[in-house]
């Protein structure tokens, strides 16, 4: 409502002003009949809080000229802010239907009618005013910028290249790791069609293109594992580590397949106990836990997590000490741990387990790109440590 009434502010002093020019023009005995009440009607409703009534009269009360277009204009992009698309969209009409607006104003226009397209979820006539927008060479960055959120919405990662490429030159950041992502799609796209060369080339261009990307290496060993080629796998799995030790509660449950089918889980438990403390997530020593559990046995198990978890307690490893625990004899004991175990269950579904790292968007899988602001690669897995912080 404050922004509603800010804007409108100035909307009512351009409709006023409007008024004394057309009384100025025509005579002020016909502006006072004919203009002036409906000037002061919307200023009425905006003194009585009733802001849609106050728009419809200033909008009705002002001619498209070149002197009120950028009214206008912050009308129609106020309508799209409220949701109110439609509303939006034919303010931007009318504007890009005047034969005599100015060049970059009609751009300003196109734009906004862009932009209005894609809020309403009408991305096929977004692109294409974005592409007129392109071809006119005004608002060229912002045209390109909005292609991007089109394609990708469209999952057309090959237009999303194209794009990227473009818009490249124009902006300070790069845009390696979001094209990495792009071919990481398209070798996706390969697999599902059964088309594995295809998508091997596809991922050694990913690789290529930022060197901070893990996704390429796990898809990479996910292939080599389906090829039985463990040894390979593993490689691929701890490289992406080692671009981005966070990253590696993601591929631990690969690594253990591979470690398995190897018959060498002792080697992985030696490879993980580097990675105890240091604020790692929890999944490191549930992974050990589970190693020496198979290896060992649940008394041992139960002896590591309990110093685990005196040192750095978590729910998620109290939840496994409570299932290690629950299997001892003692039947008062096994009541009273599975009982707490319903309760810590309840709490860990409550509490998202991924955050993105750029606007805080929490969700309880991962995503590759993040579905608040669109960033790739931002959303990590949220450590307990991290979480009690915020």
């Amino acid at each position: 409502m404050q922004e509603l009434l800010w804007i409108l502010l100035p909307v009512a002093a351009a409709s006023g002003w409007w008024a004394a020019k057309r009384s100025m023009a025509k005579g002020c005995e016909e502006a006072d009949r004919l203009t002036t009440p409906a000037y002061f009607r919307g200023l009425n409703y905006l003194l009585n809080e009733e802001p849609d009534k106050a728009i419809d009269v200033f909008v009705q009360l002002l001619e498209v000229d070149s002197e009120t277009v950028e009214t206008h204009l912050a009308l129609g992009s106020l309508f799209r802010r409220r949701g109110e698309v439609e509303r939006a969209i034919r303010i931007h009409q009318n504007l890009i239907a005047r034969p005599a607006l100015p060049q970059e104003q009609r751009a300003q226009a196109l734009l906004e009618l862009g932009m209005d397209y894609m809020r309403a979820g009408l991305y096929d006539r977004a692109e294409n005013l974005f592409l007129e927008l392109k071809e006119m060479k005004l608002h060229v960055r912002k045209a390109l910028e909005n292609l991007l959120i089109v394609y990708q919405q469209e999952k057309d990662w090959r237009s999303c290249l194209k794009t990227a490429e473009e818009l490249a030159p124009l902006i300070d950041e790069p845009l390696s790791l979001e094209c990495s992502h792009f071919y990481c799609e398209l070798a996706e796209e390969a697999l599902r069609n059964g088309n594995r060369d295809n998508a091997g080339k596809l991922l050694k261009k990913a690789a290529s293109m930022d060197a901070r990307s893990v996704r390429p290496l796990h898809m990479q060993a996910h292939m080599a594992m389906e090829q039985e080629d463990c040894n390979s796998a593993i490689r691929l799995l701890r490289q992406a580590v080692k671009k981005d030790s966070y990253y590696l509660p993601e591929v631990l449950p690969d690594l253990m397949e591979c470690y398995r089918r190897l018959s060498d889980l002792p080697a992985l438990r030696a490879y993980l106990q580097e990675f105890l403390g240091n604020g790692m997530d929890v999944a490191v020593a549930l992974a050990i836990t589970q190693i020496i559990t198979e290896t060992e046995d649940e008394t041992a198990a139960r002896v590591f997590l309990s110093k685990e978890m005196h040192l750095h307690p978590t729910l998620k490893g109290l939840l496994r000490l409570i299932e290690l625990n629950a299997s001892l004899p003692d039947i008062q004991a096994e009541q009273m741990l599975l009982s707490m175990k319903t309760h810590v269950e309840q709490l860990l579904a409550e509490r998202p387990a991924y955050q993105c790292r750029k606007c805080g968007f929490m969700a309880n899988t991962l995503h590759w790109q993040c579905p608040s602001c669109r960033s790739w690669g931002s959303i990590r897995r949220k450590s307990e440590p991290e979480e009690k912080q915020t």
